[in-house]
């Protein structure tokens, strides 16, 4: 098992088929298949029921809900857009009035706080530097803004480079550990010694990497949690 902790400056931081006979269900048997339409008329005007409370709820919405629903999944899309670099979010956000804008830039902000993650190739890493610029753009705390950004970049920079070293270093333990597994399974079925053994391209060492890599990562990840709910606190 491999254990590692994250320090940064020092501080630790299925759909089944069956069947089934009516004669087996217990309200055939005590009233016969009568009873089981009964019960299923009965189903369907509950779920008729539930249907129509929920229609009742919409056509009660306020206009500020109203206004919210429609508002926010349009901030969304203009954050999409925005990582894809095809527009400028502060020119685009000071088309609404004041009212609407809140609703739409509440969409941004939550679009571009769920791209944030750990940069495990270039294209992640673009994405980060996007979503953060778009974040403080949005942001009048800006002094507040920029300290979480630095944690972010510290956190970014160790799992870069910290961060690469210990995930090698599980790698080649993982590849030793599996391939002295291999070799003494071999030995115990008479497999002749000095036989090739290719440990990376085995399917359970794929798959025993991907669960250790995903351990790894999960503890960066828990940080980049953390110093988003500290984004969402900055006014």
């Amino acid at each position: 098992m491999i254990q590692v902790q994250i320090v940064i400056q020092g501080v630790p931081v299925i759909k089944r088929s069956c069947h089934v006979s009516l004669d087996a269900l217990p309200c055939c048997k005590q009233k016969g298949i009568g009873a089981l339409e009964e019960k299923g008329k009965g189903e369907l005007k509950s779920a008729f029921d539930v249907a129509m409370e929920r229609a009742a709820k919409l056509g009660a919405e306020s206009p500020e809900e109203i206004r919210k629903r429609d508002l926010m999944p349009q901030g969304e899309r203009l954050a999409a857009r925005y990582l894809k670099g095809q527009c400028n979010l502060v020119v685009e956000l000071s088309k609404y009035g004041d009212e609407e804008r809140g609703y739409v830039a509440k969409g941004v902000k939550g679009v571009l706080l769920r791209n944030l993650d750990v940069p495990k190739n270039d294209v992640v890493k673009r994405t980060n530097r996007r979503a953060m610029e778009g974040i403080k753009s949005l942001k009048q705390d800006k002094g507040g803004i920029e300290n979480v950004h630095s944690k972010l970049r510290r956190l970014f920079k160790h799992y870069e480079e910290e961060g690469a070293e210990q995930r090698r270093q599980a790698y080649e333990a993982l590849k030793q550990d599996f391939y002295t597994n291999l070799q003494q399974l071999a030995q115990q079925r008479g497999v002749p010694a000095g036989i090739s053994i290719d440990v990376e391209h085995h399917p359970q060492f794929q798959e025993q990497w991907q669960l250790t890599l995903a351990k790894l990562d999960s503890q960066y990840r828990t940080l980049v949690e953390e110093y988003k709910r500290e984004i969402e606190s900055i006014p």
